[in-house]
């Protein structure tokens, strides 16, 4: 019962993401550069609290370059969820984290036979009909920046393997990120804008859903399998596009729906039929 409660819980965390960023930029002013700073200082000081409060040695240490990949996703998100609806964007999102590391195995010389292929071909047929021009397709360069940011997290992810404590080595690969976010910032300064409501949104964001939300993750991934955690990620975009029609009176297009299963469908015929990413979950 705690496994499945803290699961569930990360599960609603990684979700509450996509939904409070999108928040951010619809009930506030708040700029996509001041978020993404904001947000990855939160986390960054949660986790380190987290870290340091451990009586566990510390083991691992971050790297600038997955720090810099952490920036890119996080960023992507942030400006991405200027103009796409919470929905499309955890699609977009989502497809893209697993696509980049399915590639990678692929890469890496993992061999795919028909039942996997189709998969594959599936889910890129489904991100690819998500983004053909249509009164209901999303803004295209929201759409690559969001897809930009899935190829980030999924190389962050996939150098995260074996790095040591993960909640030591993610304290101070956020920590390296808030440099990069930074000089977002100084750059775009004569864009900017804050306010009350947009700080509590980005805060939150990086505090809890991101920070904690990652501790809680990392504390259920030794009691489940590595099928079990690639299904219960597959859950992600379903209750990303319904926290969006519940909290932010977004709609469900057809054309959305239609990707949706495609693209997840493809990607579970993937990973399930020989557990290709069984190696990256821990």
């Amino acid at each position: 019962m705690q496994t499945i409660t803290l699961t569930t819980l990360a599960i609603f965390a990684f979700a509450g993401n996509s939904i409070l960023c999108r928040a951010a930029f619809t009930h506030s002013s708040i700029d996509a550069a001041s978020f993404t700073s904001i947000r990855l200082v939160s986390g960054a000081l949660v986790l380190w609290l987290l870290a340091r409060s451990r009586r566990k040695p510390h083991a691992g240490a971050g790297s600038w370059t997955s720090a810099f990949a952490l920036f890119v996703c996080v960023a992507g998100v942030s400006f991405a969820y200027v103009k796409l609806s919470v929905a499309t964007g955890a699609l977009l999102l989502f497809g893209a984290v697993q696509v980049t590391m399915i590639g990678y195995g692929i890469w890496r010389g993992e061999r795919l036979d028909k039942l996997q292929l189709l998969g594959l071909v599936l889910a890129f047929s489904g991100l690819v009909g998500l983004l053909l021009p249509g009164l209901s397709s999303p803004p295209l360069l929201g759409a690559v920046l969001m897809l930009t940011a899935g190829a980030g997290w999924g190389v962050y992810s996939l150098r995260g393997k074996d790095m040591g404590d993960p909640i030591w080595v993610t304290a101070s690969n956020f920590s390296r990120a808030v440099l990069f976010a930074a000089i977002l910032s100084v750059m775009m300064l004569g864009s900017s804008s804050l306010d009350n409501v947009g700080f509590l949104y980005a805060a939150t964001a990086g505090a809890i859903t991101s920070g904690i939300g990652y501790v809680i993750w990392y504390t259920a991934l030794p009691a489940i399998s590595s099928t079990t955690a690639a299904t219960v990620q597959l859950s992600v975009p379903v209750i990303t596009a319904l926290g969006g029609v519940a909290f932010l009176s977004e709609t469900i297009t057809l054309r959305l729906v239609a990707a949706s299963i495609a693209v997840i469908s493809g990607i579970a015929m993937v990973i399930f039929h020989k557990n290709i990413l069984r190696n990256w979950y821990r």
